[in-house]
Formats: structure tokens, sequence, C-alpha cells
């Protein structure tokens, strides 16, 4: 049950957009919501509503049950060792942030090195920056080969005894590469270095065994997955997160607190401080639901196909620049049409119902790598089909006739 058949769950995609079907290609920037996700939400506030873990009555015990339940369901999805390791945060870029602001500037100093890639998110980018900034630490980038992946070799030449963090996307937003996390772990943790991994646009595509992989920190974004926006995960070796200071004080973060002084719990409740997010989390619990039932091995073999079968047609549209690696990809296609901004382009599209994506997307050094300023992104998820790719591939035959048109 995947493609066609998923698309009866999602109700947002039964709608005419500019007078045409909707055809939904942006899941990279967020994905749609199934219905059991919906309800999910719907239910908490209810029938359920109340804070978490600090009333003995009923609705409070119902909302502890179901938000440390998600929490659950998280630690199994990915094969944590512990709910202990699963810190429930705003999003992905929270999460990473979190690591860069107490993690790294607790460990970085002068003359240290934090290693990441030019194809990095924003979010897997500033923190960084200014954790490096802020300790006297030295940024330092592996280069990427020219199909944009990254070569091992590379990894092993740019980390050193100095690096204290390397940090990377498992999958990257713009040229889809899936980049060999485990192999780069285990050279940072030879150098003595922490790994971190930007999993924002794997765990929504692809089955994530943490342990395996082997990495200290893991990002998740919810509503790239199914789930609902504002709602994301961090998940950290239990050892290290208990060394961590939190960032955020208050709630149930605290352990005791004095006039002059204050202690907090163990992980990860000191990294939750203040009401948590109740209703994301458990939206999250949901749509993990949902994506188990369907099956992470049917949801990658179905985007492969899609990918692979858009990179091919694609490529037949005279005019049009693909980025990024033709195999090893995740279900997105990056890519420019000659003499047509991708804004404008996007635009054209809009109006044929089609949604895709179109600016630097948030990979402003990457844009500069690549000698764009900016591209157009087609990106696709469990409920997309084979007819979407077409309505695809006619609208930008169309719009490249129009474009020429008004060109000539």
């Amino acid at each position: 049950m995947i493609g066609r058949e998923l698309r009866e769950q999602f109700p947002i995609l039964h709608q005419n957009v500019n007078g045409h079907p909707l055809v939904y290609l942006d899941s990279a920037a967020s994905s749609q919501k199934p219905r059991s996700v919906i309800d999910a939400v719907r239910k908490y506030y209810e029938w359920d509503n109340s804070n978490v873990h600090r009333g003995v009555h009923t609705l409070g015990s119902r909302a502890t049950d179901a938000y440390e339940g998600a929490r659950e369901k998280v630690a199994r999805f990915i094969n944590a060792k512990s709910t202990d390791e699963i810190v429930f945060t705003r999003g992905a870029t929270t999460a990473l942030n979190l690591v860069a602001s107490s993690y790294a500037r607790s460990v970085c100093g002068e003359g240290d090195e934090i290693v990441i890639t030019p194809m990095e998110h924003h979010a897997n980018l500033i923190p960084w920056q200014q954790a490096a900034k802020a300790t006297g630490a030295t940024l330092k980038y592996i280069p990427l080969q020219p199909d944009g992946t990254i070569a091992l070799a590379d990894v092993e030449a740019t980390v050193t005894e100095r690096t204290k963090v390397v940090a990377m996307t498992h999958a990257s937003n713009v040229l889809g590469v899936i980049n060999p996390v485990k192999e780069i772990a285990a050279i940072a943790h030879r150098h003595g270095a922490v790994m971190v991994v930007d999993g924002a646009q794997s765990t929504p595509h692809m089955k994530i065994d943490v342990q395996d992989l082997d990495c200290d920190f893991f990002a998740i974004a919810g509503h790239k997955m199914c789930g609902p926006t504002g709602i994301g995960v961090l998940y950290g070796k239990k050892a290290i997160l208990n060394k961590m200071e939190p960032i955020e004080f208050g709630g149930e973060m605290i352990d005791i607190v004095d006039l002059y002084d204050s202690t907090w719990k163990d992980a990860p409740t000191r990294f939750e401080g203040g009401t948590p997010i109740i209703a994301g989390a458990i939206g999250l619990g949901a749509a993990i639901d949902f994506l188990q039932e369907v099956g992470m091995d049917a949801i990658h073999e179905h985007e492969q196909k899609l990918a692979s079968l858009a990179y091919d047609k694609l490529s037949e549209v005279g005019g049009i620049t693909i980025y990024g690696p033709s195999t090893n990809r995740v279900g997105l296609i990056t890519f420019n049409l000659d003499e047509v901004h991708p804004h404008d382009l996007a635009t054209v599209l809009d109006a044929k119902g089609i949604a895709i994506r179109a600016g630097h997307h948030c990979c402003q050094p990457l844009m500069r790598w690549l000698k764009v300023s900016s591209t157009a992104r087609a990106s696709f998820y469990l409920y997309n089909t084979e007819e979407d790719i077409d309505q695809l591939v006619k609208g930008l035959l169309e719009t490249k006739e129009y474009f020429s048109d008004a060109i000539g």
C-alpha cells in the first residue's frame, strides 16, 4: 500500500490549486499529514489536554502517558538503547543548536577543530560557525567530489587529533546524496571526536539505526516525516547527554532549586524546560505508527523508483541541468532550466497546480559551490506517483516553450 493507495489518507491532497489537481512535490521542505496524525493531535486537545508530569488528575495522567509513549515510539523507531536518549525539541534546527551550544562550547577551545561539509543546511552550519567563534576553534570543511559526494579519503585527510566534532547531513536536501555517516563516524571516533548527524532528510525515507551508525548525536525533524510542525528530536548517547549543561531553564528540568544555585535532572528531562511540545510529540508518535505500518523499506524502494524515473525523464528535457549524483540518492531532484529563473519556473508550475521549491534551500555555500544563485527542487514522498512526475515534465516542457516564445 503505497503511492496512489495512500493518497486517500492525506486530506490536503484532494484539492484543486489554480484550477488544477494539486501535485505536491515539496516534501523535502515539509511533508503532508495523514488523517491519523491529524486525528491524534485533535484527540489530545479535545480529550486529554493537560500539562504533563505535574498533576495527578486523570487528564494529566493521560497526557503524560501519551507524551512518554511517543518518546518510546521514537526510541524504537531509530533503535536507541533507551528512552533516556530521546530529547524532544522544537525541530532538527533546535536539536543541532543544542549540541553546538551545550556540548561543543564545553569541549572546544583554541586550536581545536570542528569539521563539517559545504553541503550542509544552514541549520547544521551556522551553529558550528558560532561555536567556533565563541571557543576559538577552527571550522574545517571536507571537500566535495565533482558530483557532490564525499570521499572517505578526504575525510581521513581533514579529521585530525585536534578535531572535537564532526557534523554532517545524512542526506543532502539539495544534492540528494546519501553520505556514508557510519564510516565517517568510525573515522571521527578514531581521532577522539564525536559524530553529529543531521537526519532531517534521511529519517522520513529510510530505516535509521543509531546504534549501527554509532553516531553520538542524531537530529530529526518531525514535520518532514508526516508529523506536525514544531516538533523534533535530538538523539544523544546517554553518557554524553548527562554531562551536558541545559541551555533553557525552568519547569520540570530542575532537580533542586535554592536561592543562589540549582541542579538539574538527568537527560532527557534536563533539556525539556518549560511546558514541552505535548501535542507535537503525540502527533509525531502517530506519524511513526503510520510510517511503520506502511514499512520503511517499502517507502525507500518507492522513492528510489520515483527518483530514478524523475532523473531519467528530466534528463530528456533539453536545457536542464541536474545537480548531484544519478544514483544513491533520496527522493528529490534539484535542477535548473536554461534561461528561466527558478522562482519564475516555480511560479509558472504553481499556476498549473504543481508545487515545487525554488531558491537557495538554506544552502548558500553549496549554491556558490555549484556556481548558481538558486535552483528548483522537486521532492517525492510515499504519496507521490509516476503520474506526478509526468505532470512535472509536462509542466517543464510547457514552461520552456512559453519562455522561448517570450524571448523570441
